[in-house]
């Protein structure tokens, strides 16, 4: 494994297992065999609706506390100082921890000034390791870097070969905010898995372009948190730490970038009239 040191010290694994639309009733299964694999950094949010799931392998696979690293994320309805003080507790009873080592706000919407105060008590508190943020654009980052107390460690954005972030990653590497990929593999989308770049890459290393797409960004310094419900993929994902891109092939892959969403964007009304159908 790597790791990368966060702004306040604390270590986090550069490789960690998402449950990003995994079902509750299936989250302790996949959890406990990504665990199996190696993996020791689950990222799960309030929106998931599977933190218990997370908390139920946790449990279950014995091992200790300190050896993993847990990510969760405050969602809109629960914005705010108030609402997001009672969620915090909620996450840590779900996922059935004294403690979280990583805490983001999931959108930039609703009072997400209140809710990064509860989440700063938190820290204080020892009931969170590290604050952060995601989904946040260079200009909510800034703003929320400048006025907060606690600075983010972590701002974790979609970050694929087709959305590489070079412009909020030169931000958030500045003012020592480490950045965090959701989406590694763009969902699929542009045709990822038969990009002729990385096929030609995987070729020559006996990758597949996954693991290509994974090395890419552990070697721009990205934390990524690929998923899968299936253990022969997350044994896959999990191995990306026994070899090198070149930096000619980096540069390739770095070409690809679009520096376009794939998704969705915050400064479209209708994108922010959906999250809100979602509270």
């Amino acid at each position: 494994m790597e790791y990368v040191t966060l702004n306040n010290g604390v270590k986090m694994p550069k490789l960690g297992y998402g449950v990003y639309q995994t079902p509750l009733e299936e989250t302790e299964r996949c959890v406990l065999e990504a665990l199996a694999t190696g993996y020791r950094s689950i990222d799960t949010a309030q929106a998931y609706r599977n933190e218990a799931g997370v908390g139920s392998a946790i449990v279950q696979s014995g091992l200790p506390r300190e050896e993993l690293f847990i990510t969760t994320k405050i969602w809109i309805s629960n914005a705010g100082y108030e609402r997001g003080r009672v969620s915090i507790e909620e996450s840590l009873q779900k996922l059935q921890t004294d403690y979280i080592d990583l805490l983001l706000i999931h959108q930039p919407i609703g009072d997400y000034y209140g809710s990064y105060r509860a989440m700063e008590e938190a820290y204080k508190a020892g009931k969170v390791r590290a604050v952060g943020i995601s989904n946040f654009y260079p200009d909510r980052y800034l703003d929320m870097f400048h006025f907060a107390e606690i600075k983010p460690a972590v701002n974790q954005v979609e970050t694929h070969v087709f959305q590489q972030q070079k412009t909020a990653k030169r931000y958030m590497q500045k003012n020592g905010t480490q950045i965090m990929s959701w989406g590694p593999f763009a969902e699929g989308r542009n045709d990822f898995f038969n990009n002729p770049v990385l096929e030609e890459i995987g070729v020559r290393h006996g990758r597949t372009v996954a693991q290509v797409a994974l090395r890419f960004l552990l070697q721009s310094d990205v934390v990524v948190i690929p998923k899968s419900v299936h253990k022969e993929r997350m044994q896959e994902n999990f191995n990306v730490f026994d070899f090198m891109l070149t930096d000619s092939e980096l540069a390739a892959i770095a070409a690809l970038d679009t520096g376009k969403s794939l998704f969705f964007s915050h400064y479209d009304p209708d994108t922010v009239e959906w999250f809100m159908s979602l509270v």
